[in-house]
This record gives structure tokens, C-alpha cells and sequence, in this order.
């Protein structure tokens, strides 16, 4: 299945759905609960199917998508985790480099990024990203698929001017990262080490790999993550991003006013979102 998270266009009423070929399946006005992260708190996404036959209710045109989890309790992001990335980072340590994302950091497929006036190095990184859907602590790494609910593609935005030492700071400027277009659960993705994954700007391809290149596969990840905290249905890992970043090129190649920029994984789909400038350096 293909959940989406959106608000309806018309209404700016808040729900979930099915996506399928011929429209949406309003799940939220079905089934009385109009709140992803309260759904998945109680129950398993599997559960969805009993709604899956059902006619559509909405076309894409009627909804604004929100982010896939627009209120989680937990964003993790994996640094350095391919190998073309560490060779342009000069990163030589094996231990998983972690960093923390708000929620209000990120929009939705299709909506508009907000580049930081007080950035000149605003820069991409297309991602996979995982929703855990079941809660666990000290989860084995030969256990660790059984945890995820689906995968979605990531635009983590990097203000690299205010990303030293320490990542922070540099993500979480507001509407700085995207996260969609919806969630694709296991038994349509297939392997989740094995998928191409792809960033373009403006048109131009930027970044190109596959996820068998990450340095930590998705269960080391969850499982060294649930080692010190505990994970909960609908956070989100975000597991790394290919070489190719702007920061990289030479010239770099940053992010500006009405870029467009894309993330395509393979068996997900892609996620795409103008940039806009803030209009003040409060922004």
C-alpha cells in the first residue's frame, strides 16, 4: 500500500488515505480516525486493507500532502553512511553519525522549502527514510525489519554555513527538509538494500547510487538506535545520503530561489519541492 498524509484542499481538514491508481481512499473520514500518528499509536498498518477495496473518494487534486509523519515523536538522521559521501568528507569513523530533526523542519510533497536568509550554502540530500511501526527497545538487528512500517523518500536540506562540528543547527531551520510523497509499506518495496536512489535539481541529475552502498544497513541502524532509546510507531530514521552533494562540487552547487528539487527511490517514488527564499533574515 501507498499511504498518504494530507489536508484537503478545500476544507484544510486534516486525514490519511490509500493511494491508488485511480484516486485516494479517504481513510480518516472512513474510519473515524483522521490523524496518522494517532492511528499508528494504536494500531498496525496492515490493518488498513480492510479499506483497500473500497471506491476513491478524492483526487489528487482536491488534497495539499503534509509530511508522511508530520508529527513524530522521534527524527533521526544517519550522517555519512555511503561510501562516495565519507571519500568527499574525508570521514574516517565506523561509528554511525547521528543527528536530530523537529517536525516543524520539514513539509510535505510538493510544498515549498524555505531557503534561510542567513544561508548562502543551502545544500540537498536525497534519502531513504524509514517509519518504524511497532515499539521497541534493544532490537537485534536480525529482527529489525519486523519494526518498520513502510519507507519514504527524504530531502534532508543542509544549511552547511550553520553546520560545523555538530549537525543541529544546520537542520532545523523551519520548512528546510521534505518528507514523501507517502509511505510505501514492505511487501511493495521489496529489499531495502538494493534500491536506486537518485536526486535531481533543476532537471540535472546530482545524485545517483544505490542503497547497497550504505556503510550501516537499515538493522544495524535500528538496532544500535534502540540500544540508548526507545522507538515508537511513527518515527522516522532517515538513513544517509549519496555522494554528489553541492558542498562537494567544485564550484559548489547550492540551493536557491525557485529551484526545483527532486528525490527519486526506486519501487517509493519521488518527492519534489520548489525552494523559496525567506523573505527576512528571521526566516
Amino acid at each position: 500500500m501507498k499511504i498518504v498524509n494530507f489536508t484537503l484542499s478545500k476544507e484544510h481538514t486534516k486525514s490519511f488515505g490509500i493511494f491508488q491508481a485511480d484516486g485516494i481512499i479517504d481513510v480518516g473520514r472512513h474510519s473515524g480516525c483522521r490523524d496518522i500518528n494517532e492511528f499508528m499509536a494504536h494500531h498496525q498498518l496492515d490493518e488498513l486493507q480492510r479499506y483497500a477495496q473500497l471506491p476513491a473518494d478524492l483526487q489528487l487534486s482536491d488534497i495539499s500532502f503534509l509530511p508522511v509523519i508530520d508529527r513524530p515523536g522521534k527524527i533521526f538522521g544517519v550522517g555519512m553512511n555511503y561510501a562516495e559521501k565519507r571519500k568527499e568528507f574525508n570521514e574516517t569513523s565506523d561509528a554511525p553519525t547521528l543527528f536530530v530533526r523537529f517536525a516543524d523542519s520539514q513539509v510535505g510533497h510538493n510544498g515549498i522549502i524555505i531557503k534561510p536568509a542567513s544561508s548562502s550554502q543551502f545544500d540537498y540530500e536525497g534519502e531513504l527514510a524509514i517509519i518504524i511501526g511497532r515499539t521497541g527497545r534493544n532490537i537485534p538487528a536480525e529482527d529489525a525489519l519486523d519494526f518498520i512500517a513502510g519507507y519514504s523518500c527524504y530531502m534532508d536540506g543542509s544549511v552547511r554555513d550553520w553546520q560545523h562540528k555538530w549537525y543541529t543547527a544546520g537542520k532545523n531551520w523551519p520548512a528546510t527538509g521534505a518528507f514523501g510523497p507517502w509511505l510505501v509499506t514492505p511487501d511493495e518495496v521489496g529489499d531495502p538494500q538494493n534500491l536506486s536512489i537518485k536526486t535531481w535539481l533543476n532537471d540535472r541529475l546530482v545524485q545517483n547510487d544505490t542503497t547497497a552502498n550504505m556503510v550501516h544497513s537499515i538493522p544495524q541502524m535500528i538496532a544500535y538506535i534502540s540500544t540508548f532509546t526507545q522507538l515508537s510507531p511513527g518515527d522516522v530514521i532517515m538513513t544517509g545520503s549519496p555522494g554528489g552533494v553541492g558542498k562537494s562540487r567544485v564550484p559548489p552547487l547550492y540551493l536557491n530561489d525557485n529551484d526545483t528539487i527532486e528525490v527519486e527511490i526506486e519501487n517509493i517514488g519521488r518527492l519534489t519541492n520548489k525552494i523559496q527564499a525567506a523573505a527576512s533574515a528571521a526566516a
